[in-house]
């Protein structure tokens, strides 16, 4: 082989065209094929949580108080059982010198309550009176057993409660609407004074009458009132009707309570 030296020219130049048109490809062809990038397989890749911790909010509804009223409790007194006591016009109660009788022989109650009247006097009961009670105040300053409504059995005859003289007995108009029977005797023991007798039908006594306390007729029977009545409220069921008994000093005026009745 041919030292280099002594190569014609024109190979020489063709002998350094082709190195570098070799070393140009051969460069190419590095940078065309990159040594390849280790990367981790898929299965191997480490996934990463992170946990934001939870904040809970709890919000407390403002307490509203209502104060709701206890009910309004209506006491009501409890009726008692219906007792009747048989008795024969024996004495309940005396006012100073007089003598008071029960005006029927079946009663079974009776009832101490103020008097409209001024003049009504005080009535004591004797242990021969049957059940009896005070009611409550009607709002007057009488004494409070100024008078005596006497409960007794329906149909039952009503006889005097006392011994004396018929002063006067007739119709009236009670409470200005209702039309009653009544009777007023002036006792023996006590001249000048009034026994009264209301709430009665039959009505048997005329002016100037003498009466002797349990034996005379006053009335057939005793009157049921056409409106509640407030010993009702103190007896059994359903109500009896109640005779009225008062005595009055006529002389004491009474005081004026309101107009009169038309």
């Amino acid at each position: 082989m041919l030292a280099a030296a002594s190569w014609p020219r024109r190979w020489v130049v063709g002998a350094v065209v082709g190195a570098l048109l070799a070393g140009a490809c051969a460069e190419r062809a590095t940078i065309a094929s990159p040594e390849p990038v280790a990367r981790a397989p898929l299965s191997n890749t480490t996934s990463s949580t992170t946990t934001v911790p939870t904040t809970t909010t709890t919000t407390t509804a403002p307490t509203t108080t209502t104060t709701v009223p206890p009910p309004t409790t209506t006491t009501t007194r409890p009726h008692p059982p219906r007792v009747v006591v048989p008795q024969a016009w024996v004495p309940f109660a005396t006012v100073g010198p007089v003598t008071l009788h029960h005006p029927s022989d079946h009663v079974e109650a009776i009832g101490f309550h103020q008097s409209a009247r001024d003049g009504a006097q005080e009535q004591t009961a004797l242990p021969t009176a049957v059940t009896w009670f005070t009611m409550e105040s009607r709002d007057r300053d009488t004494t409070p057993h100024g008078a005596a409504d006497i409960v007794v059995e329906p149909g039952r005859e009503v006889r005097a409660p006392v011994t004396g003289t018929v002063i006067r007995a007739g119709t009236y108009t009670l409470y200005c609407e209702h039309v009653d029977q009544f009777a007023v005797i002036e006792p023996d023991s006590r001249p000048g004074w009034e026994v009264k007798v209301l709430h009665i039908e039959g009505l048997a006594l005329s002016k100037g009458q003498r009466v002797e306390a349990g034996v005379t007729r006053v009335a057939t029977h005793a009157r049921v009132l056409p409106f509640p009545s407030q010993v009702e409220g103190y007896t059994g069921t359903p109500p009896w009707p109640h005779v009225h008994v008062e005595v009055v000093d006529p002389t004491v005026p009474d005081r004026p309570t309101g107009p009169p009745c038309d």
